[in-house]
């Protein structure tokens, strides 16, 4: 039984900020932050967007494109390290907003920037062993960087969804093989009642973000018998612009099949969101045929890769709800300095 996904949808916030009015207030070089982080803009979310309405667009976007009823989703995860609520679950507003509730499994995950490749690995698995017909995964996050840190100048907004399925009908992706990767490698932390999150600097590079993508990636090749050159794209969690460029170019894979999902130039770091709006773009020019690899990172540390494979009914499903480019490139209004201030403040005044 093939079980893949037969929908999917992206939500990114309208409102952006360049780097340079970011570096203007804190008196920092911005050539050097474009330079070091290949990153121009990122996305802000409004008072209005957490967590659970980035989640809601999406996932209504997601059923756009599968034509299914709601009500036949037997579960839904929320993956996210911006939950809104500490004691109350995202995925049960998502759900109720969509139409999915009473009869319907739900958790939210939190596995830093990779609690949405969580989501959808187990909703895969649930469809996959016959106990749910249809599963949703969700990354979201409003990520948060400390004022004049260097994350101040990434840490961004968006939501991607999946409906997993094994309608042969239905299915826009196969799902061949999975893998996932984990260590204990504190990179990247926030403890309870803390706001802003800590990161151990240079040290959330090679042992911490190369060592645990390579090692998954290299594990799901080996167990499906492929090449690099094998894949039409690949997406890998995309903290900087220049992370996975450079962890491509590690494992052999080059530019071409990876530029089409970085989207972090222009929308920046969407933690649990990153690799998954990655694959909705990849998803929204990919021909029947092609074969597709993701594979996600959360600081703590570990990684979830898939191998998917792109089917006919791509084509006609792609154009029912917003494309990710469309949403990064053409629905955008520029903010300066001091409304993102109020706007991030009032949030976090509100949480």
């Amino acid at each position: 039984m093939a079980v893949g996904i037969i929908g999917y949808g992206a939500h990114i916030p309208r409102r952006r900020i360049k780097v340079e009015e970011i570096a203007k207030v804190w008196g920092a070089d911005a050539p050097s932050y474009k330079r070091g982080l290949e990153l121009r803009e990122k996305s802000v979310p409004g008072l209005d967007e957490d967590t659970i309405t980035l989640s809601v667009e999406a996932a209504r976007n997601a059923l756009l494109r599968a034509g299914i009823d709601a009500r036949e989703i037997g579960c839904i995860y929320v993956g996210s390290e911006s939950h809104p609520y500490a004691v109350k679950p995202s995925g049960a507003t998502v759900a109720e907003a969509i139409g999915a509730t009473p009869d319907c499994h739900c958790a939210d995950f939190e596995f830093a920037c990779k609690a949405g490749s969580e989501g959808m690995f187990v909703a895969h698995g649930l469809v996959k062993a016959g106990l749910v017909k249809y599963g949703m995964g969700i990354g979201a996050d409003t990520s948060q960087g400390a004022p004049g840190d260097a994350l101040e100048y990434s840490a961004a907004a968006g939501a991607a969804a999946f409906i997993m399925g094994s309608d042969e009908e239905r299915l826009l992706a196969t799902i061949d093989e999975t893998h996932s990767f984990m260590t204990d490698t504190p990179d990247f932390w926030r403890r309870e009642h803390q706001y802003y999150p800590m990161h151990g600097g240079r040290f959330t590079g090679e042992p911490a973000y190369f060592r645990t993508v390579t090692g998954a990636v290299k594990a799901i090749l080996e167990k499906s018998n492929l090449q690099p050159a094998d894949f039409k794209y690949a997406v890998f969690h995309q903290p900087n612009g220049k992370f996975p460029v450079r962890v491509g170019k590690m494992l052999g894979f080059q530019r071409e099949q990876i530029d089409t999902g970085r989207l972090v130039p222009t929308l920046g770091n969407t933690y649990s969101g990153s690799s998954p709006l990655g694959l909705t773009a990849v998803l929204d020019v990919a021909d029947p045929g092609d074969r597709v690899l993701m594979c996600s990172y959360g600081s703590g540390a570990g990684s979830d890769a898939f191998i998917l494979t792109v089917k006919e009914r791509i084509r006609e499903a792609r154009d029912r709800a917003p494309q990710t480019r469309w949403l990064l490139d053409e629905n955008i209004r520029y903010v300066e300095y001091g409304e993102y201030a109020k706007l991030r403040r009032k949030i976090r005044l509100a949480e």
